[in-house]
């Protein structure tokens, strides 16, 4: 096992982050990334196949993920700073174990959904139950992920890092749906999918109880820790959410998470209402929309992003850009391939705005801010799927109106980058000197080592 991790290790992206974060470690935390979002992309694909299936309503059925939402809002906060209490790797192992529990009994319902064992309604109950099980106790990975990497990684480094981090959710994009229909097995049908994702996190739970090593954090300047304690300071006398340094990345990531949860939710809707056939049928191009989708976005966080060396300032202005263009396509669209086309346009937006607002809030605050910063940044990720049922109920009205909403609100955070002063100062180059030393210093210790 050892060295099939380090072999994981060397075939992780080129350029992992450097710093004191060994290769290995990064790996892990990418691959376990990974499996959580293969299953709840994959989770999203076969939903309108479930819930069309077992005769729930739209609006419904996206609703499963609402209350799950609202309860990682409320829990990521309280996860970020148990790690820094109790450590990241405990808390990356309570995620993963909340993600493996809430799809085996989500996997469970559905068995009994399509042995009609149960009526839909009851049916709906058990599924959002189930599921509010991933938001209460899943959204304890994602701060320590978040955390971990920051703990080991230079500031002038971040931007690249959590880009490299984010690209996993890409990976988990793309293969996700793809892998989704060859999991529906002849007995268990459409609840194999929920049932293999389970048994993948429950290999990563093991790989990152038995392999990950805890944080050691890093070692402070004596400019940070002064650093730190005014930040103490002003934590006591401010709370997060009115913190002027942390709030615009705050709201821009929620708009942007709203969006393209919207757009990720309605489409599997949209192709089978443009195809005209049967859920079953459409399962395969709904798949290969999500797919080129997911190509997309990792063009943008592993190809576009590292080539040009874009900083957050750069990051949060073109993602917007590319989202709105991409929501137009889709909105217009007369036919399933200008939908591909519209919605690849828009995740490569989302590729380039989710690393942009994460980097950005990261960057506005100190070491020891981080796992704060992180909880924040994974609750406006989550609430955001609230408003889900509220974009179905619009698609049923008119299936362009979510598209059309959705840009305008992509013009709208255009032009508020321009606008807030924490969106406009961004960048790593406000890195002070004595920061840009202590890089470099790093990677030499680390060099030596």
């Amino acid at each position: 096992m050892a060295n099939a991790l380090t072999s994981a290790a060397n075939g992780a992206p080129k350029g992992a982050p450097g710093g004191t974060l060994p290769r290995r470690a990064f790996a892990i935390i990418f691959w376990s990334s990974v499996a959580t979002a293969i299953g709840n992309n994959g989770l999203i694909s076969v939903l309108p196949l479930i819930g069309r299936s077992l005769a729930i309503p739209d609006e419904m059925v996206v609703a499963i993920f609402s209350l799950s939402a609202v309860l990682w809002a409320c829990s990521s906060p309280f996860w970020a700073k148990a790690s820094d209490r109790y450590g990241r790797k405990p808390m990356m192992m309570v995620g993963l174990s909340g993600f493996l529990v809430s799809m085996v009994l989500c996997g469970g319902v559905v068995s009994a959904g399509l042995r009609q064992m149960a009526a839909p309604m009851m049916i709906f109950v058990f599924l959002l139950l189930g599921r509010s099980l991933f938001g209460l106790f899943g959204a304890a990975s994602n701060p320590a992920y978040q955390a971990y990497i920051a703990d080991h990684t230079p500031r002038a480094e971040r931007t690249q890092s959590m880009a490299m981090l984010a690209g996993a959710i890409g990976i988990g994009t793309l293969v996700g749906p793809w892998l989704a229909p060859y999991f529906i097995y002849p007995v268990v049908g459409l609840a194999g999918p929920l049932f293999t994702f389970a048994a993948i996190a429950a290999a990563m739970l093991v790989v990152v109880w038995r392999f990950l090593p805890e944080s050691r954090g890093r070692t402070e300047t004596p400019e940070e820790e002064a650093e730190d304690e005014a930040e103490l300071t002003l934590e006591k006398q401010r709370p997060l959410w009115r913190d002027p340094r942390i709030m615009p990345f705050a709201l821009y990531g929620f708009v942007v998470a709203t969006c393209q949860t919207a757009q990720q939710q309605t489409l599997g809707f949209l192709v089978i209402d443009k195809l005209g056939v049967s859920p079953m049928a459409a399962k395969e191009q709904i798949a290969t929309a999500m797919a080129f989708g997911a190509l997309a976005g990792l063009l943008a966080q592993w190809g576009i992003i590292r080539m040009f060396q874009m900083t957050p300032k750069q990051l949060l202005r073109w993602g917007v850009v590319c989202g709105a263009a991409g929501n137009l396509l889709v909105a217009i669209a007369p036919d399933y391939h200008t939908v591909v086309a519209g919605y690849a346009l828009a995740s490569m937006g989302f590729g380039f705005a989710r690393p942009g607002f994460t980097a950005g809030s990261s960057l506005a605050v100190g070491w020891k801010d981080q796992a704060r910063v992180a909880g924040a940044i994974a609750a406006v990720n989550g609430i955001n799927a609230v408003f889900a049922p509220a974009f179905m109920a619009l698609y049923r009205a008119n299936h362009s109106a979510p598209f059309y909403l959705n840009m305008v609100l992509m013009l709208g955070l255009l032009v508020y980058a321009f606008v807030s002063k924490a969106l406009r100062n961004a960048d790593p180059a406000a890195v002070t000197r004595e920061e840009a030393t202590m890089a470099t210093i790093e990677r030499s210790d680390e060099g030596g080592a």
